[in-house]
């Protein structure tokens, strides 16, 4: 057997087991995996490295149309599939997955299709799109969505905020109740509005408009209202539900107590919410809008829920939330630089620190094993969001994404060295332990020793299959 590519004696990572070995690819698919494998028309030698599979980032913004009364207010996202694959790829993501916006009198249809134009001839990985519906007439929910989700677009999120978004109770059942019958999976953005414009306007009649009292208008009560409500919904209308960008332990308590019900609830967690408090919002002079996202991040105690969710299996899914806005008057500053804080575009940058991040205050700080890692960060999206076994493990017949990851490699993080198109990173100055040396998507390099080796264009459009959600009633067997 000829290989076009071998990796030679690495230690192999899968979410299930370690194990030191050589891979052999052809046709951009692993073919071989054995103690030696011998020729090979490229050999790259992983002694000493991991070789992991490439990390899927199932939760991230690009080229989002602008609109009002959206999380982006009006601002203009920073980076497209191009700038935004590039960075994924540097920091060891092979597939991303962001969202095609459904806007209100919009057509479904035509979003996703406007949606591919986008990403036509930009992206260097493999990418998806979960659809974010906002407008659930009686067509979108009879003729559009089951069309979509037959065609491959099995994922469907949801907003309990945000004006231009916020569906309501009855609202929220009609679009849960079409993923039933069609079997898709639904994601949901937790959040109470009502609570959230009551205390915005007594907190701006109090004149604190600035980024510190986002935090304070967006509580954790917040957050664990809705989430309650949400599974509660969910639980009504027969659908599996993924919880998004979890941020403290009330949210992660509603969540188990839904699963102790027999209901199948994911949750998902983001960095900023391991790293960042609220305290990062005080910054002078609306630098704290550079810590701004929603949910906001809360305290060291809700840090510490969170890596006790992580460890005991309630966390589910680890990715970015990718909200590309720069510090200018185009993104965080729209509103001018004395803007109240409900003027501000909500997010942050994150793809490339993503699996750095994790790998080091996870795996080099002793809270979670190789495999868990490799699970939080590729597998169980995968698998949620019909994607494995192509992607997510490295196993013979697989597609060839690989992240040759060296173990020991420091970096202090910049925004100077990162590939997004924002002027800034929430966590620079961080000091991370491990890092992508090579990242290959189908057998191609697309990274090496921190230069670009792929052409924009190359990533391919895949669909969805399943839910793996779908084929467990117990949350311990979808995963």
């Amino acid at each position: 057997m000829t290989f076009e590519l071998v990796i030679r004696g690495g230690t192999i990572v899968t979410a299930s087991d370690v194990t030191k070995a050589d891979l052999g690819v052809r046709d951009g698919r692993i073919v071989a995996i054995a103690d030696r494998i011998a020729g090979g028309d490229r050999i790259i030698d992983a002694a000493g490295r991991l070789v992991l599979p490439g990390g899927i980032d199932a939760h991230c913004h690009l080229d989002q149309p602008q609109a009002p009364g959206l999380a982006a207010k009006g601002a203009k996202m920073a980076d497209g599939f191009r700038s935004g694959s590039i960075s994924a790829a540097f920091g060891g993501t092979t597939t991303i997955v962001p969202f095609c916006v459904q806007h209100r009198g919009e057509s479904v249809t035509a979003a996703v299709a406007d949606y591919h134009r986008r990403a036509e001839g930009q992206s260097v990985t493999d990418y998806a799109f979960h659809l974010i519906i906002s407008d659930p007439t009686p067509g979108v929910l009879g003729q559009e969505l089951p069309a979509l989700i037959r065609n491959g677009h099995t994922s469907l999120k949801v907003y309990m905020t945000y004006d231009a978004m916020q569906l309501s109770d009855r609202q929220l059942l009609d679009v849960f109740e079409t993923a039933r019958q069609e079997r898709a999976v639904m994601l949901i953005h937790a959040e109470n509005h009502e609570m959230i414009g009551w205390l915005a306007d007594r907190l701006e009649m109090q004149g604190r408009t600035k980024p510190a009292s986002h935090a304070a208008s967006r509580p954790l009560s917040v957050e664990r209202e809705a989430t309650h409500r949400a599974v509660t919904l969910a639980e009504i209308a027969g659908v599996p539900l993924v919880i998004v960008h979890v941020s403290g332990g009330e949210p992660l308590e509603e969540i188990r107590r839904a699963r102790a019900r027999g209901h199948v609830v994911i949750a998902e967690t983001c960095p900023q919410y391991l790293l960042l408090t609220e305290a990062d919002l005080e910054m002078p002079d609306l630098l704290g809008a550079k810590a701004m996202c929603s949910p906001p991040p809360r305290d060291t105690a809700a840090q510490a829920a969170l890596w006790r969710g992580i460890e005991d299996g309630t966390i589910d899914i680890f990715n970015s939330d990718h909200a590309p806005y720069r510090f200018d008057s185009e993104g965080k500053l729209k509103a001018g630089p004395a803007a109240s804080f409900r003027a501000i575009a909500n997010g942050i940058p994150g793809l490339e620190t993503r699996m750095p991040i994790l790998f080091s205050e996870g795996v080099v700080k002793g809270r979670i094993d190789l495999s868990r890692f490799v699970a939080l960060t590729a597998t169980n999206n995968a698998k949620l969001y019909g994607l494995h076994p192509r992607k997510g493990t490295i196993a013979v017949g697989t597609d060839a994404d690989l992240a040759i990851w060296d173990p020991e490699k420091r970096v202090k993080i910049t925004n100077a060295m990162l590939h997004h198109n924002v002027d800034y990173t929430p966590f620079e100055g961080l000091e991370v332990q491990g890092w992508p040396q090579t990242v290959i998507s189908r057998g191609e390099v697309i990274m090496e020793n921190d230069e670009l080796r792929a052409i924009p264009g190359r990533g391919q459009f895949l669909t969805q299959q399943t839910s793996s959600a779908w084929k467990a009633r117990e949350i311990s067997a979808w995963i």
